[in-house]
């Protein structure tokens, strides 16, 4: 039987404002990614999340972003290695802070956004996030873009990783995610963002931006939880890889 673990990028609310349907999101998911302030999330809805996380069993990992709050941190920056390491570093031991008060711990470090874009082709920054994950804690999962440069650094600095597979989001034909920018890149209808995944974890394919299909070998699939009607789709995304003969369940992070 497949086997895959579906994330969801969580504890995106900040201050007043509202993101996304955290609670209705949890029962359906095997691991968080949570936003740890830089793009989205603040030290309450931090410590709000990793609490619903723990009253669901959801592995918990920590979703470091570039400093954009105000772009959500979807925009590139010009940033060097140093810094990105620095970053990661930072953004990782403030959520670490907040999951072990809660008798919990960190299970692997997710990169946000245009983050998680550069660091999938711009080896350097992927050396850096990996050195980040490595020297905080090497039985950290880093969990990439399948296929990409994020993933061969993991491996390279000796961490265990995930590839990633989107369910509601357009391929490019190299494998990388087609801009948001490009009309349809994010898959609104749900049936079709459904049957993406399903394809996805049971053969290991899917049709890109010109109409033909790639390979794509995804450990995880990410559900957004700040789509509309998250919790619904999270539902019927479970409930369909589950009677396609999926089992789903968050990785083991090695002792």
């Amino acid at each position: 039987m497949n086997c895959i673990d579906l994330n969801a990028d969580l504890g995106e609310s900040f201050g007043a404002w509202r993101m996304g349907d955290d609670a209705g999101v949890m029962p359906w998911i095997t691991s968080a990614n949570i936003a740890c302030g830089f793009h989205a999330g603040d030290p309450v809805a931090m410590r709000a999340t990793v609490a619903l996380c723990v009253e669901h069993g959801v592995a918990i990992g920590a979703h470091p972003s570039l400093p954009d709050l105000q772009g959500f941190g979807r925009r590139e920056m010009k940033v060097t290695p140093n810094e990105v390491y620095a970053q990661t570093l930072y953004q990782m031991g403030a959520l670490h802070a907040l999951a072990k008060a809660a008798g919990a711990h960190l299970h692997h470090v997710k990169p946000h956004g245009a983050l998680y874009n550069m660091a999938a082709r711009d080896r350097a920054l992927a050396d850096a996030i990996a050195a980040a994950v490595r020297d905080f804690d090497s039985t950290l999962i880093l969990v990439g873009l399948a296929d990409s440069a994020l993933v061969d650094a993991g491996r390279d600095a000796g961490l265990p990783v995930q590839r990633e597979g989107f369910c509601d989001r357009l391929y490019a034909s190299d494998g990388s995610l087609a801009p948001r920018s490009v009309a349809g890149a994010v898959i609104e209808d749900v049936d079709a963002a459904v049957a993406q995944a399903v394809s996805i974890a049971t053969r290991n394919e899917v049709a890109v931006l010109d109409g033909s299909r790639i390979r794509i070998e995804a450990d995880t699939l990410c559900v957004h939880g700040d789509r509309p009607s998250a919790a619904l789709f999270a539902e019927r995304l479970r409930r369909a890889l589950e009677h396609a003969g999926v089992r789903i369940a968050a990785a083991e992070r090695p002792a």
